[in-house]
Formats: C-alpha cells, structure tokens, sequence
C-alpha cells in the first residue's frame, strides 16, 4: 500500500515537475518574438497618436458634435476591453474547470483600461456641464451642487475599475512570479520577478489568503463595472438626447459589455491559440463554454431592445417618436440594422448548429461580428446624443430636430485604428511579463484530473475544488 501510493506520488512530481518546464519555456520563448509585428503596431499607434492631437487642435472642445465617434471608440473600448476580465471572473467564483487556461488570458485586459482612461480624458472636456439646464439624474438645480458631478464621479469610478482590474491581475499572477523566479536564467528577470513575487514561498496561509483576495477582487471588479455602465450610458447618452427617458438602457448597456467582453476573449483565445503557442492548453472545451455564454447573451441582446422598444412605440408621444426615428428607423437606420442583426439575428440563425457551436473557428468568426456589432449599436446611440448637445430645447425632442447623419473624419479613423493597435501592442507586451497560461492554475488543474478505467474505454474523472 505504501509503496503504491509513493508511487504515485513521484509520478505526480515528474508530471508537476514537466507542466512547470512546459509553461515556464512557452513563456520565456516570447522574449525574442513578433519583432516586425511590435513595430508595425507601434506605428499605428503613433498614428492614432497624432490624430487625436490634430483632432483636438482642429475641434477643439467647444463643438462636442464633432467628438460623436471619439465617444463612441471610448465606450466600445469600455465595454470590450474592459469587460473581458469578466469571462476569467465568473467562472473562478464557481470553481470551474474549464476556464483555467483561458482565465489569465481574460484578466491581461484588466490593465489596458488604462489606455482607455487616458482617451477618457478629452471626453471630460467636451461633456457640457450641468448648468445648462438638461435633466439629469443629480438634480441638480433642486440640491445645488457641484456642476461637474458627473464628470468627477466617472472619473472616481473609472479610475477604481482600472486598479481594480491591475490589482486583480497581480494577485492571481503572484505564485507564477514565484515560478519564474525560481527558474529564471536572466538575473535581471530573476530579479524583477523577485520583486513582483512578493516573497510567495506557497504556504497554506498564502494559498486560502490569494484565492479569496481573487475573488473579492473580483466581485469589486464586477460591481465597479456595473456602476460605470450606469454612468456612461445616463449622463453621456441619455441626459443629452432630450426627452429620453429609459429606466432599462444602463442595464442593457452592462449586459451588452458583457456579450462583446467575451467576443473579445474568444478573439484572443484564437490568436494566442495559432500564433501563440497555446494550442496545447487552449482547446476546443474553452471555446465551446464561452461560444454557449456568448450565445445566451446574445439572445438577451433582443429580450433587453425590445422591452425599451415597445415602451416608446406603444407611448407613441412625440418624443418617443423622434427617439426612436433618432436611433433606430431614421438617419442611423444602417447602424442600427448592422448592430440587430450581428448582435442578435446572425448569432441566433448560426449558433445552434452543432457544426458550428461545437467548434474553434464557428464562436471565433461569430465573436468578430459581434465586435463589429457592438461598435455599431454605440455609434447609433452616441453619435446623435452629441450632435444634440447645442439643442435649444433640453427636454423634449421633435422629428423635425432630428439631425442628419454624420460620418467620421480622418481624424477620427486615425484614432480608431490607432486605439485598436494600441492595445493589441500593450497586450502583446504584457504576456512577454506575465504568462498567458497561468502555470499555477494548470498544476492544480493536474492533482484535480485523473484518467480511470471504465468498461473498454479510459475516461477523465475530475474533483472539485473544496
């Protein structure tokens, strides 16, 4: 019996002892790569760089009209980019399996919300204040108070999401620090992952403290999510557009986020999978978990419109009528379309197909549309709210102010394709520091996993977790 069970222990080690190389040289193998792609990313975002500085020398901040599609790549970036932490979140409080190879590569965009803070900034600019009379949710010619409450509030909760998101971060990435450290070559890897590793030796104490830290952090990172959706969406859309009154759209905007936050880790999955050098570790049952996440979402998108929508129909005054010629049937008709049908309708007539859901490259095309809808359901709503922003009236809104539709200028394409690069660029970096296979989660993944006999096959039996 003893000998038996030392048995399994040495084979347990010499698996524990060959995961750790595997992970540890995938990692270290980044070091030296993807030189020509860095460069050409670091041009485009210079690019967009120098657009956004002609931009605000030529606009300026006193024409917010001209800022429509500026705010909109800001939100989309919100709630893609930032909302993706969000696939690694939920999963680890359920004490899933199956998200522990893709959970470091959801968390490596919690700290890219600080390139979206930063272009948060101009946005701070344009938003007029509260004194010009709109209503809003401050009330704020009754309580007298400080007429930029909206934009310092946001900025607090902006601020917090992207900490919140770089502590999370860190904290789930300290034992595989520890691991780099111990085998590390280079001693001036050896010595910053020292310094990042925070004197981890793993004992028991350190394990029960790092699990729970992770998931307060993220539940904070959850709820800081929400609140900043709440935000965005009531005071730089919806107190701007006169008359429209919603009590669902803060919601729906959330739920949204996280629809393209898993979009956009389903992306990254791919990449890191082809190009990577991931393919071992993310596999088809990532892809399929989150493809059946992304599709229930998907089916929300139409149950959270069409509750909005049938209010401002069957109310029929006219201001639900302008509101909804405004966003949906009028001059960003196409927009509006483009983002109903690769939100909701392509998703629906393709997802449930076996073919298609049961796949790697099935989730990963209908996650790209979903992208591209996402942006789109955005600049129908943000585009027009800042075309509104002079409008005489800050209460109600008639079809005949219904404004024309505007497309985006140079500077505005720069900035998008610039923005997009600069993130692509600040992820790359990142999984050149921190693994994008998180090493300790895939040796707790092995003790969990054990392959037993039954009847003429082998099957994999897994535990749980506590």
């Amino acid at each position: 019996m003893s000998t038996s069970h030392n048995t399994h222990q040495q084979t347990q080690f010499s698996k524990q002892a060959d995961l750790t190389e595997k992970l540890v040289g995938l990692h270290v193998g980044k070091y030296n790569k993807n030189r020509i792609f860095l460069i050409l990313l670091s041009v485009l975002s210079i690019i967009g760089l120098i657009g956004l500085i002609v931009k605000i020398s030529t606009d300026g901040f006193n024409n917010p009209a001209e800022w429509g599609y500026y705010v909109t790549f800001v939100v989309f970036l919100l709630t893609t980019v930032q909302a993706a932490p969000m696939a690694a979140i939920a999963p680890f409080i359920a004490k899933g399996h199956w998200n522990r190879s893709i959970s470091k590569v959801a968390q490596l965009f919690a700290p890219l919300g600080l390139i979206n803070l930063i272009l948060f900034i101009p946005i701070l600019c344009v938003l007029p204040s509260l004194s010009d009379g709109r209503r809003t949710l401050w009330f704020f010619e009754s309580l007298k108070m400080n007429s930029h409450m909206p934009h310092i509030i946001t900025s607090i909760s902006f601020i917090c999401l992207v900490l919140l998101g770089i502590a999370l971060l860190w904290v789930s990435t300290v034992p595989d620090f520890a691991i780099l450290r111990e085998n590390s070559k280079n001693p001036y890897h050896k010595k910053l992952f020292s310094i990042l590793s925070n004197r981890w030796i793993g004992t028991s104490k350190q394990w029960f403290t790092q699990k729970h830290r992770i998931g307060i952090l993220g539940a904070f990172y959850f709820m800081t999510l929400v609140i900043l959706n709440f935000q965005i969406s009531s005071d730089f859309a919806m107190s701007l557009i006169p008359g429209w009154i919603d009590s669902l759209y803060p919601i729906t905007h959330t739920a949204n986020s996280f629809q393209a936050g898993i979009a956009t880790v389903i992306l990254a999955m791919f990449a890191l999978r082809k190009w990577g050098g991931c393919k071992d570790f993310i596999e088809f049952d990532q892809f399929w978990a989150l493809g059946k996440l992304m599709f229930a979402l998907s089916l929300m998108w139409i149950w959270f419109f069409f509750s909005s929508f049938i209010i401002f129909w069957y109310g029929a005054k006219p201001t639900e009528k302008a509101i909804i010629e405004l966003s949906m049937t009028g001059p960003y008709f196409i927009p509006f379309l483009g983002s109903a049908f690769l939100l909701f309708i392509l998703p629906l007539i393709t997802m449930p197909f076996n073919k298609i859901r049961r796949s790697i490259l099935g989730p990963t095309i209908i996650a790209f549309f979903i992208l591209i809808g996402s942006f789109l359901d955005k600049l129908r709503i943000y585009v027009p709210a800042y075309q509104l922003t002079e409008h005489p009236n800050k209460h109600n809104i008639y079809l005949s102010d219904i404004p024309a539709a505007i497309l985006p200028d140079i500077p505005d394409i720069m900035i998008i394709v610039g923005g997009i690069s600069a993130i692509i660029l600040a992820y790359t970096l990142l999984t050149k520091l921190i693994p994008v296979i998180s090493i300790w989660q895939q040796k707790e993944l092995s003790l969990y996993k054990i392959h037993k006999k039954f009847h003429r096959t082998e099957v994999l039996v897994l535990g749980k977790p506590e």
